[in-house]
């Protein structure tokens, strides 16, 4: 392990399991790097007592595992029974849930190790991490700290583009590991959602701060795709994706998310499409020309009407009393979340919902359906954001942004345009690093699939990302 900031998380585990290094002195290491890098506000808490005491038993031989001794960090809205749970907003500052989400606790069972809690986007309800909430504050992103590193798992994604860790947990409703993944250079799973039940791929019922059941899923983030491959085999138990050969394979690259594109962002993109052509790559052109007007008939009306059942739901689950949507309501920081919760508590789109859920939903699953048929592609191509990384604004809450030197427009809107419908209709979405822009900011690619071809996309991943490179240290 010759420059451990560069390794992946199987060479950590390998170099602990084969005593080359000591799970304390990695663990301590991390830390040490987070505290180094405070600035960048990546954590709301650090876990050093626990995380050192955890590291003790490894090298004692007393805790084991595929992970054994491997720190990774968790987004702030993942239920942990021994740190708080605060969805980074001041209601839940102080919350203590009666146990580990269960994804969470896969890994802690293979022998991970907890640092610290990340910092995110207050109540996870926005994607820019700009949290206004006194004790989180604005997270920054590694490669440039006056801008955004994406959200809602802001935090996650600067740890891991920090070298702080090589891999850990978000969470994603609209795009909230791939679009912090895309803006840092690193690499985000959404995992198949579908409708629910067998077509779930992680099962976290009622154990993170939750905004829909219909759209949230835990995601595992890295540095690298076999990073996000290894925690992903870990917590469904089923064997770590491989490399899959690219020739042959057909990807769909639908017009409508290629349109509008920041030019530097679509010139990166169109270069690692011309690399994954020139490897074997099928590259379908052929559009999804209703797609995004169908997403907008479910997107907002699920995501702001839900909250109101599960949120109480959660609350009661985790065993955190005396605490009401109402008080998260009346004491949430940032003026963008302000907003979304005004929709919510007044129940704004309550009447839309059942055709929302009943009808449009299925609708948009469809037009994927048949695309997926129709055309024989294996996935869907597309840039991951269609700008790069913002800059902060902590007065409005990086509430705006421009593309092309264009009007300025809602952040939240443009940042997941291309993430957002494939979050609806319950895909599994991979982003990863497909290179820089001339300002040296991250531009991601996605590539979704078929509901329960995560594996598929993993295999796909770790071939492009082996065409494409993984992003460079950021210069901290």
């Amino acid at each position: 392990m010759a420059n451990s900031t560069e390794a992946t998380a199987a060479e950590i585990v390998a170099a602990i399991r084969d005593k080359r290094v000591t799970a304390v002195s990695v663990v301590q290491a991390a830390l040490d790097r987070a505290e180094q890098l405070k600035h960048l506000n990546a954590f709301i808490v650090l876990n050093r007592d626990g995380a050192l005491a955890a590291a003790r038993q490894v090298d004692a031989g007393q805790r084991a595992g595929p992970l054994a001794g491997l720190p990774i960090v968790v987004k702030d809205n993942i239920n942990t029974s021994d740190l708080p749970t605060t969805g980074g907003t001041p209601a839940l500052q102080h919350a203590r849930p009666a146990r580990n989400a269960p994804s969470l606790q896969k890994l802690l069972d293979a022998g991970a190790v907890v640092i610290g809690k990340t910092n995110l986007h207050e109540l996870a309800f926005g994607i820019t991490s700009t949290n206004l909430a006194p004790f989180a504050g604005p997270v920054r992103n590694p490669y440039d700290i006056t801008r955004i590193p994406g959200g809602s798992s802001g935090g996650t994604s600067a740890a891991i583009a920090a070298r702080v860790v090589t891999c850990g947990l978000g969470s994603d409703t609209g795009g909230s590991t791939r679009v912090p993944a895309a803006l840092t250079g690193t690499v985000g799973l959404r995992p198949s959602v579908g409708n629910g039940g067998a077509e779930r791929r992680y099962h976290d019922d009622n154990q993170v701060v939750p905004i829909s059941h219909t759209r949230d899923t835990v995601g595992p983030m890295g540095r690298t795709v076999a990073d996000v491959a290894l925690l992903d085999a870990v917590i469904t138990g089923t064997p770590l994706a491989v490399a899959a050969p690219l020739r042959g394979v057909r990807l769909g690259i639908p017009a409508c998310f290629w349109n509008g594109l920041d030019r530097d962002v679509e010139a990166v993109a169109r270069a690692a499409c011309a690399k994954l052509a020139d490897a074997g790559v099928v590259l379908v052109d052929i559009d999804m020309p209703d797609l995004f007007e169908q997403n907008g008939k479910v997107s907002f009306v699920v995501a702001l009407h839900e909250p109101i059942a599960d949120i109480p739901a959660y609350l009661a689950a985790s065993g955190i009393e005396g605490i009401t949507l109402a008080d998260i309501a009346a004491k949430v920081a940032s003026p963008d979340v302000v907003g979304a919760f005004g929709a919510i508590t007044t129940d704004a789109f309550g009447a839309a919902y059942d055709d929302a859920i009943g009808v449009q939903r299925p609708a948009l699953q469809a037009i994927y359906a048949a695309y997926f048929r129709d055309n024989n592609v294996d996935a869907i191509l597309f840039p991951t954001t269609i700008a790069p990384a913002p800059l902060i604004d902590e007065t409005n809450g990086s509430s705006e942004m421009s593309v092309n030197g264009g009007e300025p427009a809602p952040t939240f809107g443009t940042m997941i345009r291309n993430t957002d419908p494939g979050s609806n209709a319950g895909l599994p979405g991979l982003s990863l690093h497909a290179g820089m822009t001339p300002d040296g900011l991250p531009v991601g690619l996605e590539i979704d699939g078929a509901v329960g071809s995560d594996a598929r996309l993993l295999g796909l991943g770790l071939s492009i990302e082996a065409i494409l490179g993984s992003a460079p240290p950021p210069k901290l």
